[in-house]
């Protein structure tokens, strides 16, 4: 159970809601944003003391009848219903390291898509494995290190003398958004692993953007359909884009795709032809 970031989690779900989302009449004077902490307690069900002590960090672990008492008050999403139960340790929780092997039969199935850019990233968004067309699209990522192929660190950091870049894409401040979001669930399965820790406090220090996203405590998960790269070469590409999580690893292949006979499906299939290296230098 991490009692800190339990109560952190939990005030700031508080403050984001108004009385009016709950059925609760707003009244003249309110000193703090959001809910109080006694209307939570009442429709969770359970005593305004020991909801304070939980934002404290100082209650003891609640039970799941508890936690989905404030899940629902708090009006949280699965997403952030579970890492609720994450946090306070009634959730299975990975506490060692997460990995970074993909499984052969998924390398193998990135070969068979050739008019498909697919890559495999880790928990903490390194790029694992791809096709070459996912490095026509984006980057020869063969030619960088471990480090330099994390596209959480690029979204942020990016490379010194471009700046936090990724590779032209329409939505990168909702991207860093999701990626925030999904370290934060990470953090919350491993958080005994220096390479989980170790980025996050990279990324916090050397990023004003991702520490202010960071204290935001957000866990719902973003829905991203199609994307668009403006590609040095070949200018932009609108992709549909489709994300699947390989629940064994903890990793997730994302497929970028064009419908078939469009101009996009024409573009990847001369990026096919181009291979690589249209993607190996930074932009």
């Amino acid at each position: 159970m991490d009692k800190l970031e339990l109560g952190v989690f939990l005030r700031t779900r508080r403050e984001r809601l108004r009385p009016e989302d709950v059925g609760l009449p707003s009244g003249p004077r309110r000193r703090t944003p959001g809910l109080r902490r006694e209307e939570v307690a009442v429709l969770a069900h359970i005593s305004t003391e020991y909801y304070v002590r939980l934002e404290q960090g100082r209650a003891p672990r609640p039970s799941g009848e508890v936690l989905a008492g404030i899940a629902d008050a708090l009006r949280l999403t699965d997403a952030e219903s579970d890492h609720l139960h994450l946090l306070a340790g009634t959730a299975p929780s990975r506490t060692g390291l997460h990995r970074r092997d993909v499984r052969p039969s998924i390398l193998a199935l990135l070969e068979r898509l050739p008019q498909t850019a697919a890559f495999v990233t880790s928990a903490t968004f390194e790029v694992l494995a791809w096709n070459d067309l996912a490095a026509a699209l984006m980057e020869n990522f063969a030619a960088l290190t471990p480090a330099e192929r994390n596209l959480a660190r690029r979204a942020f950091l990016g490379p010194p003398r471009l700046g936090s870049t990724l590779y032209g894409v329409s939505d990168v401040a909702e991207f860093r958004h999701h990626v925030v979001m999904q370290l934060r669930s990470a953090l919350a399965r491993y958080p005994s692993d220096p390479a989980v820790t170790g980025l996050i406090d990279e990324l916090r220090y050397g990023s004003d953007e991702f520490a202010r996203l960071w204290e935001r405590h957000d866990v719902r998960a973003a829905t991203v359909l199609t994307k668009t790269f403006r590609h040095p070469v070949i200018g932009k590409i609108t992709v549909d884009c489709d994300s699947l999580t390989l629940t064994d690893r903890d990793q997730h292949l994302v497929l970028y795709t064009a419908p078939v006979g469009s101009p996009d499906a024409e573009a990847l299939a001369l990026l096919n032809v181009l291979g690589a290296e249209a993607g190996s230098y930074l932009r």
